[in-house]
């Protein structure tokens, strides 16, 4: 993290977790986060939270930035997410200036708590008018873990989401995470956020930002395609969102299909049809679009977005998808099928028609 800080290596997922909370406790942000292993992170990643082996003695650093500061508190809970996010969500009516919150350990824990999204986070200000800030950090990504471990269960908060009650976003590099932490904090108004974090992410080579990425930059709904590909050119189009875009991007470059555009939607909720038309606008009328989800076709996103754009989006782009066949279970048990499911998933993306699911 030093050779981070002075340029010398990128800026990986934790650090960029840490600056944004560093940097809302020097502007006076009380600081709170919960969860079931917080402290550390799940993954290992985040070590917000020394202990000292020989005396039990906790240290975290982020309360020792300068005289002035906000609190900063980081805590392990217990596993009762109904409890501990309902707890949370309180504090966050309590302390609305403040960036309050609440990680599941893996997003399918989230199931646990649903009272309080269904109860409260995603309808207190409509029945109420209760603001609450609070942020919801639940891992997702389909990497080979089995049912349990792999489904933030996505396609529930995107259900829930109306009259712009709540946010649901999943940013695909640090900057991006830094950025949304903030904008909780920095915007005048509040509203709760579910952010759907990954895990192989938080140490993938490619998922890193810049320094000036998070001094100069913002938050982006969505990203457009990199690289200086003329969109004139492009012959297909993909939306995707999460992990499943490094695993898109690797296969283009690997297999030199330059022709293809790959673009993410990273605030799924609320997206509204002026942000789609920007990042469409250069590309040429009926370029095929596909929405591209690691997810079984009843899970994900892809049914809210076929909802909300129709068969043609913006009436310019023809819209279908590919995705995982529908599925009871959000995933495969064998690390084997996954990743023959992975490669069949980029082949039908890329419109392989020698490629099938059966």
């Amino acid at each position: 993290r030093a050779y981070m800080a002075t340029g010398e290596a990128p800026i990986d997922w934790a650090m960029a977790e840490t600056l944004a909370m560093a940097s809302l406790a020097t502007e006076g942000a009380r600081i709170r986060m919960s969860g079931q292993d917080s402290q550390r992170g799940t993954f290992s990643h985040r070590h917000a939270v020394l202990h000292d082996q020989s005396t039990a003695e906790d240290y975290i650093p982020l309360k020792h930035l300068s005289e002035s500061q906000a609190d900063v508190d980081i805590y392990n809970s217990c596993l009762c997410e109904t409890g501990v996010l309902g707890f949370e969500y309180g504090y966050s009516l309590a302390y609305p200036d403040g960036l309050t919150i609440w990680e599941a350990q893996f997003g399918d824990f989230s199931n646990v708590a649903q009272p309080i999204f269904d109860q409260f986070i995603s309808s207190a200000e409509d029945k109420w008018n209760s603001l609450s800030g609070i942020t919801i950090l639940l891992p997702h990504g389909f990497e080979g873990m089995g049912p349990e471990h792999s489904s933030a269960r996505l396609e529930r908060f995107l259900g829930l989401g109306a009259e712009d009650n709540f946010q649901v976003c999943v940013p695909t590099t640090p900057a991006q995470m830094f950025h949304l932490l903030r904008r909780q904090v920095v915007r005048p108004w509040r509203k709760p956020l579910v952010v759907i974090t990954p895990k192989s992410l938080l140490r993938h080579p490619e998922c890193v930002s810049t320094i000036s990425d998070l001094s100069k930059g913002r938050f982006r709904r969505i990203l457009p395609d990199e690289g200086d590909r003329d969109p004139k050119k492009v012959e297909r189009i993909l939306l995707c969102t999460g992990k499943v875009y490094y695993d898109l991007i690797a296969a283009r470059k690997e297999q030199e299909r330059d022709e293809i555009a790959i673009l993410r939607v990273e605030q799924l909720y609320p997206l509204q049809p002026e942000d789609m038309a920007r990042a469409l606008e250069a590309y040429t009328d009926d370029t095929p679009v596909l929405w591209v989800q690691e997810e079984p076709e009843n899970m994900g996103a892809w049914r809210r977005m076929k909802g909300k754009f129709g068969e043609r989006i913006l009436s310019r782009f023809p819209f279908t998808h590919a995705s995982r066949p529908a599925s009871a279970s959000p995933a495969t048990g064998s690390a084997h099928s996954h990743r023959l499911e992975q490669e069949i998933l980029v082949e039908l993306a890329f419109g392989n028609e020698e490629t099938s699911w059966y």
